[in-house]
């Protein structure tokens, strides 16, 4: 039996309307695969868990801007794709890279050990951002 627990949000995908489609927003996210692997040997759910938080920031952080206004005010059309980097390095370039073109992200560091670990970009259309992001596959 459940006490005290409130409310459940409960949400679900709605068909489209006829019309016009609203634009797709994704968040996309890039792991590090090596942190899976030995010698870190990180358990899957240590490595979700670095996902959840630099998505948590990288919304936060960004929460005025018109696209993670838009992307909040729709849960149930929330899209994210979850990406991997080899290594700390190929994570920190792309970093570089996205600073350059002005692609606002979070750079996620696992603290107190200060270990670079996910990248999570504000809400884009994907088109904006695709071609940053076409080298790295869906994590496995």
């Amino acid at each position: 039996m459940h006490r005290g627990i409130g409310p459940v949000l409960v949400l679900g995908r709605k068909m489209a309307a006829s019309g016009a489609e609203p634009q797709i927003l994704v968040q996309y996210l890039v792991l590090r695969k090596d942190l899976s692997q030995a010698p870190f040997s990180w358990p899957a759910g240590a490595l979700i868990a670095q996902a959840c938080h630099a998505a948590t920031a990288a919304l936060h952080a960004h929460r005025d801007h018109p696209h993670t206004i838009a992307y909040l005010r729709e849960l149930e059309r929330m899209r994210k794709v979850v990406l991997e980097a080899p290594d700390e390095t190929t994570l920190k370039k792309l970093s570089e890279t996205l600073q350059q073109k002005n692609i606002e992200h979070v750079l996620w560091l696992e603290q107190p050990e200060n270990i670079t670990t996910c990248l999570a970009l504000r809400p884009y259309p994907k088109e904006e951002v695709n071609q940053y992001l076409k080298t790295f596959r869906l994590f496995k």
